[in-house]
């Protein structure tokens, strides 16, 4: 009797990860916003009051309403050709997330299965990954996406590629090093000895147990890719017009920052409570996937 209720008092994986994550405050402030702006970007169409491309060529530049001369109809004022920016801002959470699930998405599959070819097999197959990584980590990131971006064309899909072999290298070295970590293990050593194969070993005996690390860096490569991606449709090589992407619109206001502040400072303000609250969130994952931090 005595040990079901000592079983039962026992906290259950989930309870105990949300009880180490919410005790950074931070972190549940990012939680709080991203999930708004998920909301935000799967509601697009009910939420947006006006369609994102349409221009309305007697109301352009129109100031936000809080300003003199402003009007409910377009909350947050209009661009140089009319178009609703409250309306591309939230159509713009669609992009951005979009391109932070698939650049992650990319980045965790190829750099997860090199690092595990790499950290288990060692060797010359070891050595010659590592030099790769080396090189690619050896060049500016923003700088080799420009110059894969221009290889392959501007445009969304390129951008999403060309980002996504960037940041391939830090999942690899993550991977291996805690695969490393990993494969001398006791638990290792017996499944190898119960005569489990290589493929058995790296994806189901080692790769679990590396998943923490992984995690969080998979987060904070989300905000990295949103940045990334800004950056390159800030540049004109990433989405391209009237695409309703923040970085796009951007590069589309920037020659408006004197005479309609709104224009540039609404989008930028996206890009960063968003990138924002997503590292907050990675900070809370640290904290909740690290046994040290728990420890402490």
């Amino acid at each position: 009797m005595s040990t079901v209720s000592v079983k039962s008092t026992q906290p259950s994986g989930l309870s105990e990860f949300w009880y180490y994550f919410s005790r950074n405050k931070g972190a549940v402030l990012g939680l709080g916003i991203f999930i708004i702006v998920l909301v935000v970007a799967l509601g697009a169409p009910l939420l947006a009051p006006h369609d994102p491309t349409q221009q309305n060529t007697d109301s352009l530049l129109h100031v936000p309403f809080f300003m003199e001369g402003g009007t409910t109809n377009f909350l947050l004022g209009t661009d140089a050709v009319g178009r609703d920016i409250l309306s591309r801002l939230i159509y713009g959470a669609r992009f951005s997330l979009f391109i932070g699930v698939v650049v992650v998405t990319l980045s965790v599959v190829a750099g997860v299965l090199v690092g595990l070819i790499a950290g288990y097999f060692r060797g010359f197959i070891d050595t010659a990954i590592m030099r790769i990584m080396d090189i690619i980590l050896a060049f500016p990131s923003l700088l080799l996406a420009l110059v894969l971006v221009a290889i392959l064309g501007p445009g969304l899909i390129n951008a999403m590629i060309a980002i996504a072999l960037v940041n391939q290298p830090h999942f690899v070295r993550l991977t291996r090093a805690s695969v490393i970590a990993e494969r001398e293990k006791d638990y290792v050593v017996a499944s190898r000895v119960a005569g489990a194969g290589n493929l058995r070993l790296m994806f189901i005996t080692i790769l679990p147990n590396c998943l923490g690390p992984l995690i969080v860096q998979a987060t904070l490569a989300f905000s990295a890719a949103i940045l990334e991606a800004a950056a390159l449709g800030f540049l004109g090589m990433g989405a391209q017009p009237p695409t309703p992407e923040w970085g796009t619109m951007l590069a589309e206001a920037r020659e408006f920052i004197q005479r309609a502040w709104w224009v540039v400072t609404f989008p930028g303000l996206a890009i960063l409570i968003t990138v924002l609250a997503i590292n907050l969130m990675g900070d809370g994952l640290r904290d909740a996937l690290d046994p040290k931090l728990k420890r402490s």
